[in-house]
């Protein structure tokens, strides 16, 4: 038998849903029941997606280097495939950078239709932070810009400074992020406006050499991160970035310091190497390719202090911008080096279904 958990969602509802007479007051109640499998004992779905009417709740352990969008693209194929299906909803409640991992609600069917409020959950984060230096994007996908004293880091302050964190406050989202900003995607803006300050920056460097040769200004090497240019250029494109994103309201519950290394030795860190796990060979084929194309910033020779912290908090906190504010406060720089994410709800990451877990269930 496969292992089943059940969600109930409690709302109000029209007359077509039913009702409850209590204390003389008529009220509108459903209880939805939507299947969550678990990986206690795998066994493959039925064949009538009908025999699923409220829907099917996949909690995966998203690999590294996918998106949640490849998830969802894999998830849909063989749900299709496996109900007979020229088309079918299927979605995710959260999304996940690529170089996170951890627990990905994915929804299926008319499971679709609770995604908001599945999504709605507080969440649970284990995430690396990397003290005396930034990126852009404020984790590994970016290439370090600026360079930062650590005197003030230590496993005390770290944990001090935590403190200050909890509870409600404002937070002001990574502009490498999915948000949306006037109907356009965070992300798609930050890669326009970094490649312009990139291309400033070099261009202002050639210019500066060289006056009279403005030929080959394009191919002019950038200076190291603690030249006035490159600083500069990210100057620039910070301020764009607070004027293009509004702030979010968010509320961390609970800051724990895990572990912390003052050589940069992680104690939790994911598996960082491709997972092509339920792949075919197209797929595999394909996903090589793309990974080709990923960017990840080799930091283990600089020895940077490292911070392992769990982070248990509400919808919309970007972790990465948790790890900007907090390097701030140490007076130092810092970014996100890996994230787990261990919670979704009441989904953890060890009741979380690998992707060669997943074909299982959508076997013949």
């Amino acid at each position: 038998m496969m292992a089943l958990r059940y969600i109930f969602l409690s709302h109000h509802f029209s007359l077509d849903d039913g009702f409850a007479l209590k204390s003389g007051l008529l009220r509108w109640t459903s209880i939805v029941f939507m299947i969550i499998i678990t990986p206690d004992n795998i066994a493959p779905l039925s064949h009538s997606i009908e025999d699923y009417p409220d829907g099917i709740v996949l909690a995966v352990d998203k690999p590294y280097r996918w998106t949640s969008a490849d998830v969802i693209r894999k998830v849909k194929w063989l749900a299709c495939r496996h109900f007979g299906k020229k088309n079918l909803k299927v979605g995710h409640a959260g999304t996940l950078d690529p170089l996170a991992t951890g627990v990905l609600l994915v929804c299926i069917g008319n499971a679709t239709k609770r995604a908001e409020q599945l999504q709605a959950h507080d969440k649970e984060y284990i995430a690396g932070i990397s003290f005396g230096a930034t990126t852009p994007s404020y984790d590994l996908e970016k290439d370090i810009d600026r360079r930062f004293p650590t005197d003030k880091v230590s496993e005390s302050s770290v944990r001090e400074t935590l403190k200050g964190f909890l509870g409600k406050q404002e937070q002001v989202a990574p502009l490498f992020s999915a948000k949306s900003v006037d109907g356009v995607r965070a992300y798609e803006l930050a890669r326009r406006l970094y490649r312009k300050q990139r291309s400033a920056s070099y261009e202002a460097e050639a210019l500066h050499a060289d006056p009279n040769n403005a030929e080959n200004i394009s191919d002019a090497p950038k200076q190291d991160a603690s030249g006035s240019t490159e600083e500069q250029s990210q100057s620039v494109f910070d301020a764009h970035a607070a004027d293009l994103i509004r702030t979010s309201h968010i509320r961390i519950d609970k800051l724990e310091l895990l572990n912390f290394s003052p050589d940069g030795t992680p104690a939790h860190a994911p598996s960082m190497s491709p997972d092509y796990s339920g792949m075919n060979e197209q797929e595999i084929a394909r996903a090589k390719e793309k990974d080709s194309r990923i960017n990840i910033v080799d930091i283990t020779p600089l020895h940077l202090p490292l911070a392992e912290v769990r982070i248990s908090c509400t919808k919309g906190t970007y972790i990465r911008a948790f790890a900007r504010d907090l390097g701030e406060a140490l007076d130092s720089g810092a970014f996100l080096s890996y994230l787990i994410r261990s919670r979704s709800g009441d989904s953890p990451l060890s009741q979380a279904l690998t992707m060669a877990q997943v074909s299982t269930l959508f076997q013949d």
